[in-house]
């Protein structure tokens, strides 16, 4: 079971067309080519990158043209272009009580504000309740992909298809009631995620899972970012948690087979 909550896109999409022309007289190609060449020889002597703690992770090089866009893109109160990024906490629950997580989460839900603030609020509130529980922390695990101002298209497909995919994991929505405050169930394992899309590149999203520290600091980026300018900056969010239903419990081996990206903590 998985509950969602409601989608607002509030960033006005605009495209921007740059040509960017180097003169003959600043760089020969010659001189060009000879550049390229002698950076590719002296990268080779280079020592191979570690893994971080041990813990093997594809790395996504960035082209070298994104540096470039980066230079002529307009800069707003959180930096350049448009950051879609994702975090998922697994935690254990004691009970189902309101003050518990998962309370908190319906409550949200119900409060169902489709405003730019309302969902900044939501993702703040979210971010700051899971800070407040990592003693109960089981696992965790983020990653994020930044776009051009004018490729605001792009990001919103991405930010759909992050959220689609975790969608897709369950059996179907479940919207909690109010009656569900009467109904505390017993302790089980939650996972909760969240997708936010955010105007610039200051958010830091990366290294959820490896440490707590770092874990903490993704959660305390998002949720100090999302409320700068009233939430102005947040184009989307979406947050997901299972188990809903007061009476389902997840258990570990249901966490590792539809989590498996969830690092242990």
């Amino acid at each position: 079971y998985w509950r969602r909550f409601p989608t607002i896109i509030v960033a006005e999409h605009s495209k921007i067309d740059c040509e960017y022309r180097v003169s003959n007289e600043m760089m020969s190609a010659c001189h060009f080519v000879f550049l390229i060449a002698m950076v590719g020889i002296a990268s080779a002597f280079l020592p191979p990158a570690k893994p971080l703690g041990g813990i093997s992770r594809k790395t996504q090089i960035i082209p070298s043209f994104h540096m470039f866009d980066k230079v002529f893109e307009d800069e707003g109160p959180l930096g350049k272009g448009i950051t879609v990024g994702k975090i998922q906490v697994a935690l254990t629950a004691g009970d189902r009580s309101p003050s518990s997580i998962l309370g908190l989460l319906e409550r949200k839900a119900r409060a169902d504000d489709d405003s730019s603030y309302g969902l900044a609020r939501s993702a703040y509130d979210v971010c700051m309740a899971l800070l407040r529980k990592e003693d109960d922390w089981v696992g965790a695990c983020s990653q994020s992909q930044w776009f051009k101002g004018g490729d605001s298209g792009k990001a919103e497909s991405t930010f759909n298809t992050w959220a689609d995919k975790e969608g897709a994991k369950f059996e179907k929505e479940y919207i909690p009631e109010s009656s569900n405050d009467d109904k505390v169930g017993g302790s089980t394992t939650v996972v909760v995620s969240m997708i936010i899309e955010i105007q610039g590149d200051a958010t830091e999203f990366d290294g959820a899972g490896y440490t707590r520290e770092a874990t903490k600091k993704v959660l305390s980026n998002i949720a100090s970012d999302c409320m700068v300018e009233e939430g102005d900056n947040v184009n989307a969010v979406e947050i997901f948690w299972t188990p809903s239903d007061p009476e389902e419990v997840l258990s570990k081996n249901d966490m590792i087979i539809d989590f498996p990206e969830l690092i242990d903590m």
